[in-house]
């Protein structure tokens, strides 16, 4: 049973821990819209990317400290928390005299959470909610506070920003030290591996194989491993199953949907303009963070091209969430992004463009360019410049150090 020194408790603790975390803004701070009447904003994101920091920075440059209750959910505090202990926050939102806004972390795993907040927005509170399952936040989302939500993804500091918290130069050497490091702020501060460790556990264990009632968490491990240890390779549940020895090839599909609902690792399809198409074909698979698999898999330490590749989809998946990879006439691109259903960019990524290798990346780039009626494409590189034009097409090499420096 929660008792209210419980929940007041949670509030001092959520408060000293934002109070340490404030000083390096992130860049989608200044994209937030406020917090208004009559809309929830939520901020959604895998586990420790710093999302109740950049709503606890949203509510400093709009409040007063008085004005704001912040509570954290995802705490040994309240667990075992139920719908009926709301009742108790707002005994403790009543005592904090001149409090409108509302910032919550990890509600989603209170059922009906969506019925309270419902609630609060029809009292006036502005609310602010932190999730790190897509699925259960949408699930709810759809159904009581539909049209009553402003969603923003959150993600581990981007290159640009992981050079503005560590003070380090846009160039070569702070390219190495992201691609072995990652962004994953807390670990960056600390510099302890075990911050990733423990993240990559509570993920595995709590949110997945205790929020599903998995009790084969061995086989959910492996299969991690696994992906971990493929970044940037094409996998299928069928073929999975037969690999680990799992137990059904829907058992896989739905660890796979598991895994990308909390953000852990991304599926990227086929582009094909069939949706069927889109299903039947293997995926390409790709984490977060390049940190994180660093920590996960001894393999991809030793890959250089996979973890600028990684770095690339990362990135790309902060700016576009419709990502594919191009495969016809046996020439493959890596990455196709479209924007409202079109086309619109043709990546191949390289770490070092060679002798052996620059007709294959060239000619998987111009058949995709050419399938898409484009005239120009980008080939990322670890620290090449180079343009060049193929009949009516245009290819430029870029270091992505360079592309993605804002």
């Amino acid at each position: 049973m929660i008792s209210k020194s419980d929940i007041v408790e949670a509030i001092r603790v959520q408060r000293e821990r934002l109070r340490k975390f404030q000083s390096f803004r992130r860049d989608l701070l200044l994209s937030l819209p406020p917090l208004v009447a009559d809309y929830a904003l939520i901020i959604s994101g895998i586990r420790r990317c710093g999302k109740s920091t950049l709503l606890a920075q949203l509510s400093v440059d709009r409040y007063k400290p008085e004005e704001v209750l912040s509570l954290n959910f995802d705490t040994p505090l309240l667990y075992g928390f139920e719908f009926s202990d709301f009742r108790i926050v707002d005994e403790v939102i009543k005592e904090h005299e001149g409090c409108i806004a509302l910032l919550f972390d990890e509600i989603q795993i209170v059922d009906g959470w969506e019925v309270y907040i419902r609630g609060k927005l029809d009292e006036g509170f502005y609310v602010g909610i932190t999730g790190s399952n897509a699925s259960m936040l949408s699930r709810e989302l759809g159904t009581k506070l539909t049209g009553r939500h402003i969603t923003k993804e959150l993600f581990p500091f981007s290159y640009a920003e992981y050079c503005g918290f560590t003070g380090k130069t846009i160039g070569d050497s702070s390219l190495y030290d992201y691609l072995h490091r990652g962004g994953f702020p807390q670990y960056l501060q600390l510099d302890d591996q075990d911050v990733l460790t423990d993240l990559v556990n509570d993920i595995v264990y709590r949110d997945i194989a205790v929020r599903y009632n998995i009790r084969d968490d061995h086989s959910l491990k492996s299969l991690l491993a696994y992906l971990m240890g493929n970044v940037g390779n094409l996998v299928s549940a069928t073929k999975l199953k037969q690999i680990l020895g799992m137990k059904s090839t829907s058992t896989v599909s739905d660890y796979f949907s598991y895994f990308e609902q909390t953000y852990l690792i991304n599926f990227v399809p086929k582009f094909s303009y069939s949706y069927k198409a889109q299903l039947l074909n293997p995926k390409k698979v790709y984490c977060v963070d390049n940190g994180v698999v660093f920590v996960t898999s001894s393999s991809f330490t030793r890959d250089e091209g996979r973890r600028l590749e990684n770095m690339v989809f990362a990135e790309l998946r902060r700016r576009y969430s419709e990502i594919f990879y191009y495969n016809e006439n046996r020439k493959e691109c890596d990455f196709i992004v479209v924007r409202n259903s079109v086309p619109q960019l043709a990546i191949q990524v390289c770490y070092a463009l060679t002798a052996e290798n620059r007709k294959r990346e060239v000619d998987g780039l111009l058949d995709a360019l050419s399938f898409f009626k484009m005239g120009h494409g980008l080939i990322l590189t670890y620290n090449q410049h180079d343009k060049f034009s193929v009949g009516d097409k245009t290819i430029e090499a870029l270091p992505v150090s360079e592309y993605f420096k804002d």
